[in-house]
């Protein structure tokens, strides 16, 4: 049959998060998908070595192992085989004399190996995580509710009657802040404030944007708090437990399956017409997991849009791009740091404020910085069997760079475009972590380099490169993402509804979107 109650457009995890509230509600679903396979930026392939499993883009999982949507569904996903791999020593940073600081779930240590550097941030640093928990409710209750909606003002009440204006302040001034606005309010020493500040670039938010003060906060509260997950196997673990979920409820997948349009009648969608001519209606609700740049720009037919909608999309702004380097390795690196750094999950090489702020300024200006920002995961420190024994993989991702070369900020690289650039910046970033880990590239056995515009070539939703399907930056978050007006999920189309990354709460694996919404339409 080709009538469904909703057709959902890409099957990334949003997408497939609100398939399965959906067909879990009654509906009859269809999800349409333009890739051979589901899952949009959470992959897990062998593209260098067999036996060598990478995940393309996304590696950490704690966002959906965390999520309401997990909470709902767990015990159903873990029945179609998702198993989570905790990593006890979660990020570290490494430093140019040859130290290195790290989080883990162990507050002792934590606040130990601070307190090595500045007694006095260790005392603020546990005192911060003592008030946490107090914090947390308020937090993720606005991040855990459409924006905005009687959830999200219910938020904002309970935050007054258990803290009253000081609280509301404080949570008002975290949401607002920069990275180091808040890090100076805090602490001292700059090693401590680089190791919390490398998570604002994650979220494309270096030193001194405001707004980025969040992202650093809740990374490391909550990785102390909970510690870090991936997914057993590979991240594409939680994409084959939805789509098993799905399929066990009735909901149909289609691969291979592009859109060639959203068909509009009388103001509202209407059909789904696929690239083969096969033509699916839609009774309820077209959603789309699809960016809206891409959506409207030439796939909804039959509508004109309002002139506040289109001008808003129009100036929608895409962050700066990413590069993916892939390794298969006979060891794992030798941190010159210490020996203990070969556990972490996440090791980030971003060493100071001055130098994420510079790399930031270059990518945003079109030049490929002289010292990016390096995010180094080492899954098969945790999760051997992605690798045959005794070998193993590396996730590196390179943050930030310009989807556009206008010039090389080291004078090295002539190459004005990424295909002729992509490998000898790829040598860069090898060089720069074979200076914290001497004999790196010794241990090197194939690699696979994934420059912005391949990423924009494998997934069409992030344009540019860009991991976040939009900047976060304050104008595009919140109750501006993707347009004012639009927070909600419903686009000016009737029927016609948005989620993924591009809207509310933003990028991550948290499922936010596709839940939130499917949960609007139907409880």
């Amino acid at each position: 049959m080709s009538e469904f109650d909703a057709i959902i457009l890409g099957a990334g995890h949003n997408g497939l998060a609100a398939a399965v509230h959906l067909a879990a509600k009654g509906w009859k679903v269809a999800v349409v998908e333009a890739k051979a396979s589901a899952g949009g930026a959470v992959k897990t392939q062998e593209p260098i070595e067999p036996g060598f499993r990478h995940d393309l883009a996304a590696m950490n999982l704690s966002m959906f192992a965390g999520s309401a949507f997990h909470q709902t569904y767990g015990a159903e996903l873990a029945a179609h085989g998702l198993k989570f791999i905790p990593a006890p020593k979660c990020f570290a940073s490494v430093f140019s004399d040859g130290t290195h600081l790290g989080i883990g779930t162990d507050a002792a240590a934590n606040k130990a190996a601070i307190a090595a550097l500045s007694p006095k941030d260790a005392e603020s640093f546990a005192a911060m995580s003592a008030e946490f928990g107090n914090m947390a409710p308020h937090l993720f209750g606005l991040l855990g509710n459409p924006m905005p909606s009687l959830g999200s003002i219910k938020t904002v009440w309970k935050a007054w009657r258990a803290g009253g204006v000081p609280l509301l302040t404080d949570l008002l001034r975290l949401l607002l802040s920069s990275p180091r606005g808040f890090l100076d309010r805090h602490f001292d020493n700059e090693k401590l404030k680089a190791m919390m500040a490398a998570w604002g670039l994650h979220l494309d938010f270096p030193p001194d944007a405001a707004g980025g003060a969040l992202f650093p906060y809740l990374e490391t509260m909550t990785n102390q708090a909970f510690g870090m997950v991936i997914g057993e196997g590979g991240a594409d673990a939680i994409i084959k437990a939805m789509t098993g979920l799905l399929n066990a409820k009735g909901g149909e997948l289609f691969l291979n399956s592009p859109v060639a349009s959203v068909d509009v009648a009388g103001g509202r969608a209407k059909s789904v017409t696929l690239a083969n001519g096969r033509t699916l209606t839609a009774k309820r609700a077209v959603i789309s997991n699809i960016h809206p740049k891409l959506l409207f720009k030439g796939l909804v037919k039959g509508s004109t849009l309002p002139v506040r909608f289109a001008d808003g999309l129009a100036t929608y702004r895409p962050g700066p791009g990413a590069m993916m380097i892939h390794l298969t390795l006979d060891d794992l690196p030798d941190w010159s740091a210490s020996p203990e750094l070969k556990s972490y999950a996440y090791v980030h090489i971003a060493p100071n404020l001055a130098m994420m702020n510079r790399v930031y300024d270059e990518a945003v200006s079109g030049l490929l910085p002289r010292e990016p920002a390096l995010v180094v995961g080492q899954p098969t420190a945790l999760d051997p069997t992605r690798a045959p024994v005794g070998k193993h993989v590396l996730w590196v991702q390179v943050r930030v760079l310009p989807a556009e070369i206008k010039g090389d900020s080291a004078g090295e690289i002539s190459a004005a475009g990424w295909p002729s650039a992509k490998e000898a910046y790829a040598d860069r970033v090898l060089s720069i972590i074979e200076n914290y880990a001497p004999g790196f590239r010794a241990k090197i056995r194939g690699r696979a380099v994934w420059s912005p515009l391949d990423l924009q070539a494998e997934n069409p939703n992030l344009i540019g490169g860009d991991s976040l399907s939009g900047s976060h930056h304050l104008d595009q978050n919140f109750l501006f993402r993707p347009v004012a007006g639009y927070s909600r999920y419903k686009s000016p189309v009737g029927g016609l509804y948005m989620c993924g990354a591009a809207t509310w709460p933003g990028a991550g694996t948290g499922a936010g979107s596709g839940f939130l919404l499917a949960k609007m339409l139907a409880g």
